[in-house]
């Protein structure tokens, strides 16, 4: 098998033809048939099907595709760092929003001092779409709020955010003091990511164990604009201290949830979640010892509100 084979093979798949394929990769349709055929004698197995409208991968060949995506970065990679001659390479890592306001500035330089030379895409996503991100090889690392336990990856419990509740001085059915019960929060107009976020699920939970209905007036996905509405006055939110990271001077309130009897622990686990150590590149793995160490630096500075490592 041949790293040309394979060049190949992603680009058919990913432009869904034989002709456009070999016309972006330079070279005459029956030469890139008879790769492909040569390519498929030596797995044994059919993978891509023949349509009229042009070519799709059998589910042989979907699996063989992502393994090829990764096969041909590591191999990139590893041509830049033997031309470079030190650590190189490209590693893609993912946080949610509330996540990236406290960790990814502080990330993006630690990189580029530690490793110069190695290209970092960030990506910012809810919780879930970059859990199937890193199912679908698309991204290294992640952090992540819940992961399931099928999936062949490295997880580390890296910390745990206490969640509050935040809104603007003198909103009506504001509690009085901290920390408040779930059961003080019934008369609160609440402005809260919908039910397919994360956040959500958990909070839907809690609220059903202390048998208090969530007095949800509004729903956004997007943290800024729900930030946005609560500073305006239209309601309060539930959120992990990190969402108020780029509001400094801000004249909101945060109100700590207090953990109770009732309705267990409030708090929100982040979780380091990578390819296992096998499929991850070298950036790859040096990117995640960065991101633990610059993460345990911001909660023991202080600079992560409402956050607590992991005790192991």
């Amino acid at each position: 098998m041949e790293l040309r084979q394979l060049r190949y093979f992603v680009q058919v798949v990913e432009l869904g033809s034989m002709g456009q394929a070999a016309q972006k990769l330079g070279v005459v349709t029956s030469a890139l048939s008879q790769q492909i055929s040569r390519l498929e004698n030596e797995l044994s197995t059919r993978l891509l099907q023949r349509t009229s409208s042009g070519v799709v991968p059998t589910d042989a060949g979907l699996a063989f595709w992502r393994q090829a995506q990764l096969a041909i970065r590591h191999a990139d990679d590893a041509v830049r760092a033997a031309q470079l001659a030190r650590l190189s390479g490209h590693v893609s890592v993912g946080m949610a929003p509330s996540t990236i306001a406290v960790l990814g500035l502080p990330f993006m330089l630690a990189m580029r001092e530690r490793y110069p030379d190695i290209r970092l895409h960030l990506i910012e996503n809810l919780s879930g779409n970059l859990a199937s991100m890193i199912g679908a090889r698309q991204l290294d690392l992640a952090i992540l709020f819940q992961v399931e336990g099928t999936q062949r990856w490295s997880v580390v419990p890296l910390l745990d955010e206490r969640l509050f509740v935040i809104a603007k001085e003198g909103l009506p059915g504001l509690p009085v003091a901290a920390p408040v019960q779930l059961e003080q929060l019934g008369n609160l107009p609440l402005i809260l990511p919908s039910s397919p976020h994360g956040l959500r699920a958990l909070l839907n939970a809690a609220f059903a164990r202390s048998r208090h209905p969530l007095n949800v007036i509004a729903e956004i996905d997007g943290l800024a604009m729900l930030m946005d509405a609560v500073r305006a006055g239209l309601g309060a939110t539930i959120q992990p201290g990190a969402a108020v990271a780029r509001l400094i001077g801000e004249p909101l309130r945060m109100m700590e949830i207090a953990d109770s009897s009732s309705t267990g622990t409030v708090h929100r686990p982040n979780l380091l979640v990578s390819l296992c150590d096998e499929e991850l590149s070298p950036a790859g793995l040096a990117a995640r010892t960065v991101l633990a160490s610059v993460t345990r630096a911001l909660v023991e500075d202080g600079r992560w509100p409402g956050a607590t490592l992991h005790k192991a």
